[in-house]
């Protein structure tokens, strides 16, 4: 079973444990019952957008769904244990396709408010790409690569080495630049 498809299944262990039905849950997040019943069954890999939508309309912290163990101490994530385990989300919540491979830096730690990742940006061919929004702040920074980060109505170029810090409410998007492969460190924070 890889990491993605247990997303999936902690998202419906949630809402079946709390008694939401999946038609409140499309009342309290405004996706699609199909959207949902996608998710949780993996049929649809989900961009981050409609993940936060969900752990907010169920009352938990995204890091929830990525939670290995829970420790409430100083979490040490060495390299050597982040190799091979990585959660794949699309680029647009209503497409199975990829391009980033996410590979959580703090899963076995409890009650925390950042979600970082280590994202490895697949080449591409894909030219257009479908903003998306939600509530929090995105902190990215290049580690190899280029990315182009579509913000609102601008563009910014990122190279290795550079930074970009944004307001995630603004509708954005992350890719590589110009269809190029990329490696980045990405701290996502959504408020509860």
């Amino acid at each position: 079973m890889n990491n993605t498809s247990i997303v999936g299944e902690k998202i419906k262990a949630i809402r079946q444990t709390k008694q939401i039905s999946v038609e409140e849950l499309v009342e309290r997040t405004g996706l699609a019952a199909e959207q949902i019943e996608s998710i949780e069954e993996n049929k649809v890999i989900p961009s981050l957008a409609p993940l936060i939508k969900i752990a907010r309309a169920l009352g938990v912290r995204l890091g929830t769904f990525l939670d290995d163990q829970d420790e409430s101490g100083a979490v040490v994530c060495r390299s050597s244990e982040r190799t091979g385990k990585s959660i794949s989300f699309s680029n647009n919540a209503l497409s199975a396709r990829t391009h980033m491979q996410y590979h959580s830096l703090s899963a076995s730690k409890s009650d925390r408010h950042m979600e970082p990742f280590i994202i490895d940006v697949e080449p591409t061919d894909e030219v257009s790409y479908e903003l998306s929004s939600h509530e929090g702040e995105e902190f990215i920074y290049v580690m190899e690569g280029m990315v182009e980060v579509a913000y609102g109505k601008k563009k910014h170029v990122i190279e290795a080495g550079d930074s970009i810090y944004y307001d995630s409410i603004v509708p954005h998007h992350v890719h590589g630049f110009e269809g190029q492969a990329a490696k980045i460190l990405a701290v996502v924070y959504t408020p509860i």
